[in-house]
């Protein structure tokens, strides 16, 4: 760990990064803006192979700070075969800039273009030597707001990005070759508030039904698509009352003299595996792009259960910023045939291929993922309760 240096005030600490002229507000970088519990700053990975040489693994990792919880963790997770994998750390925070979490570390090597991450966990036999670099320009998203009763329980900023994994991820058994050729990234970096660590107790908000771990009810779809030429970004969280909290839908050119492209108001259309709040296929219109209307069609490939065993769960063992000690490290392993059957209720990252159809430019094939959530009541869907599946 670095060493950091106390004044008088034990519980101002001088860092490193104290060093560089970053500070937004009058204290050392160790210290949030803002005293709220639930501010939270994240690095968001993923990535998955395609084609006979891509490996049809699909991966997922993120690296949280919750300076006024004192936590700092990350996690791990590589779906291969029948297997969803998650080596998952925490620890103290005390510098910010000391990314290491147990046998994960995150590291900058090119600002907002090239970042590594490291896995070595031999006694789970995960490891990994990952290097991402970018693609397109990082985009800064809508910010991201929700006051209820009152109080601010989602304020946050965040930027994408896609790009391209090289490296290797050793699995029990199998070792798997990631290249730019074989292997698409995507990462975002996002920032502020929202509910993290331990719940809090509801208070006033229990009369209504909503849970910390809730506040994104109703429908959340999240998608990056990386095409030869360009990524489209969508992105929308519609409350069951059809309030539309957050929405975007932009092409970003890998040409960086080409402008972003906002496609307006996006309209998805789902189809649900029978039984399941699981997603079969989706259209994605968006009637107000430039130059005409165009749709893209998403056929899930591959799920990793991105609930299960990374911190985004309900589950009461470990969810981010949970205070887990001075240093703690876990490994979880589940089959999918399980998972199959009721993660669905939660929210999944789907590894997808994207067809185009745009009058503009014709036909276009891509991958990426399509990350899906009905959480609650859906009426729109014929979920009236949080325990309805699709016909």
């Amino acid at each position: 760990m670095t060493t950091l240096f106390k004044s008088k005030q034990e519980s101002v600490l001088l860092t490193p990064a104290d060093d560089y002229q970053i500070h937004q507000v009058g204290l050392p970088v160790r210290h949030a803006g803002t005293s709220d519990r639930n501010f939270y700053d994240r690095y968001y990975f993923t990535g998955h192979g395609f084609g006979a040489e891509g490996g049809g693994a699909f991966l997922s990792c993120g690296f949280g700070q919750y300076p006024n919880l004192g936590v700092q963790d990350a996690f791990f997770c590589i779906v291969e075969g029948r297997k969803h994998r998650v080596v998952r750390a925490s620890r103290h925070l005390d510098d910010r800039m000391d990314s290491r979490v147990g046998p994960l570390r995150v590291e900058v090597l090119d600002p907002l273009r090239k970042l590594r991450i490291t896995v070595d966990d031999p006694e789970s036999g995960v490891c990994a030597n990952l290097i991402y670099t970018a693609s397109i320009p990082a985009y800064l998203e809508p910010r991201h707001f929700i006051r209820e009763n009152g109080r601010i329980v989602i304020d946050t900023e965040r930027y994408s990005q896609v790009g391209h994994w090289h490296g290797t991820i050793r699995v029990p058994g199998r070792e798997i070759t990631l290249s730019p050729e074989t292997w698409n990234a995507y990462r975002d970096h996002s920032w502020g508030i929202r509910p993290v660590g331990e719940p809090e107790p509801g208070g006033i908000r229990e009369d209504d039904g909503h849970q910390s771990q809730l506040r994104l009810s109703g429908m959340w779809n999240y998608s990056t698509m990386q095409f030869d030429d360009f990524a489209l970004l969508y992105m929308l969280h519609e409350t069951n009352e059809g309030v539309r909290h957050m929405q975007e839908a932009t092409r970003i050119w890998k040409d960086p003299e080409r402008e972003i492209e906002d496609l307006g108001e996006p309209v998805p259309t789902h189809e649900l595996v029978p039984g399941t709040r699981t997603v079969a296929r989706s259209t994605l219109d968006f009637p107000e792009a430039p130059g005409g209307g165009f749709s893209v069609e998403a056929i899930p490939l591959k799920r990793c259960y991105l609930s299960v065993g990374t911190g985004y769960g309900v589950e009461d063992e470990w969810r981010h910023g949970k205070y887990m000690g001075a240093d703690w490290c876990d490994y979880m392993e589940r089959d999918l045939d399980d998972l199959d059957k009721w993660a669905h209720m939660l929210y999944v990252e789907n590894l997808a291929r994207f067809e185009i159809d745009d009058p503009r430019i014709g036909r276009h094939t891509g991958h990426g993922f399509h990350e899906t959530g009905w959480i609650g009541p859906y009426e729109k869907l014929g979920f009236m309760t949080d325990k309805d599946v699709a016909d």
